[in-house]
């Protein structure tokens, strides 16, 4: 029987990844059936998928840099392909690490590298850190974005040493501003962007928690929604209205069991508008 990802959410497992299983089960959780595809199976076979996901974990064991050998595989030039004919293509963690490497983002001069993500640097220390952080929607226009509201507050956990979005080049940073195409930034709970620590958990440059292309069907997002997608990943000593709801819940089996702040961002595409 020959394998389909007609109508599928095609989660990509390179070699050292580490949340694919995670990010199939968001995906079905918000509607959309989705399977994994092994980065050496047939790449024609994503013609069809819904869309493309590369999720979090160590491709390729980060040898060089973060994303870096994954960015050079050949399922990368059919990723590259439907991206440009606007399939959803979302990056998280090592995935958005990935898309980087490979130029897909911020796809402003299509596959040239003109951001990188570098290690994290925080008021004491530098490399690997994971808590959970807040993040300001600021724009719906992007493909993963459009089930939530412009400005709204969402709690995500982060884990990862090399997260801290930056480019050389002060022109890039200026035209993805204008373009609108940093979907999300740190702030604190209240929606405040503060660029001080750990608000911005890694001197992310103008505290860019996650950028699309031009077009608004690719995002690289360093916080990892798969792991805030049912309301009882919610720590229940985290400030706002989610921690809030998931003291409110505790006991309730069906109540946890229901949609945490992460869900949306797979929901987005397979919900109409």
């Amino acid at each position: 029987m020959s394998r389909s990802f007609s109508g599928k959410v095609a989660v990509i497992q390179f070699p050292g990844v580490n949340c694919e299983y995670e990010t199939a089960r968001a995906s079905a959780f918000a509607g959309a059936e989705a399977d994994i595809f092994r980065w050496n199976e047939d790449p024609e076979l994503l013609n069809d998928a819904l869309a493309i996901i590369l999720p979090g974990g160590f491709s390729y064991q980060d040898r060089i840099r973060a994303g870096v050998v994954a960015a050079k595989d050949r399922i990368m030039d059919k990723v590259s392909e439907l991206a440009r004919e606007g399939k959803p293509v979302l990056g998280i963690c090592n995935g958005a690490q990935v898309l980087v490497e490979s130029g897909l983002i911020p796809g402003i001069h299509w596959e040239k590298v003109e951001f990188a993500l570098a290690p994290n640097i925080m008021s004491d220390r530098e490399g690997y850190y994971c808590r959970w952080v807040h993040l300001k929607c600021e724009t719906t226009e992007c493909a993963w974005t459009r089930d939530f509201l412009k400005g709204e507050v969402i709690p995500i956990p982060i884990a990862h040493a090399e997260g801290r979005f930056v480019t050389e080049n002060e022109e890039i940073l200026e035209k993805i501003k204008e373009n609108g195409q940093i979907v999300l930034r740190y702030c604190d709970y209240r929606g405040i962007v503060d660029s001080s620590f750990p608000i911005n958990p890694n001197a992310s440059v103008d505290n860019i928690a996650g950028i699309c292309n031009k077009q608004g069907n690719v995002l690289a997002m360093m916080p990892h929604p798969e792991r805030a997608t049912w309301l009882r990943q919610v720590p229940e000593d985290l400030p706002g209205q989610w921690g809030r709801k998931r003291r409110q819940s505790a006991g309730d089996v069906e109540a946890l069991e229901g949609e945490g702040p992460g869900m949306r961002f797979f929901a987005s595409i397979v919900k109409e508008r």
